[in-house]
């Protein structure tokens, strides 16, 4: 099913987030994207927390990121992070990484697949979530 749902989120770039150069570690786009991604969710009534609790996994099976420019020491930066499509057990999204200036730093997509603790298997994705995605269907 195809999606358009997305959500901003607005954050600075730390110091301990840099190299000696005072650019953001690459390493930690891959935070910023789980971030945007959770408050993404949670936006919309999913609690990760609440999902591990039910005993429902929700593993990164993919990342694509393309930089354009480097993110710095204090930049403020704007994520824009959208659910895209979603099958039987899995979620994809895109991101757009904007600074303060509106200058893209970075686009990149994950790939979420819905998965069982205790078997270690990917599950459907559960009825209540599939009923919120539904709003968010866009046909093409």
């Amino acid at each position: 099913m195809n999606l358009y749902y997305s959500h901003v989120s607005e954050f600075r770039v730390r110091y301990s987030e840099t190299d000696r150069m005072g650019y953001c570690y690459h390493g930690n786009y891959a935070t910023y994207f789980e971030l945007g991604r959770v408050e993404a969710l949670r936006s919309l009534g999913v609690v990760y927390k609440h999902l591990e609790d039910e005993g429902i996994l929700l593993p990164v099976v993919s990342m694509t990121t393309q930089f354009k420019a480097p993110a710095k020491y204090d930049d403020f930066l704007r994520l824009e992070t959208t659910l895209v499509r979603t099958t039987n057990c899995t979620l994809e999204f895109n991101y757009v990484l904007f600074d303060q200036n509106a200058t893209i730093l970075t686009t990149a997509s994950t790939v979420l697949v819905f998965q069982s603790l205790h078997q270690a298997k990917p599950i459907r994705i559960p009825e209540f979530i599939q009923t919120i995605l539904k709003t968010y269907e866009i046909h093409t």
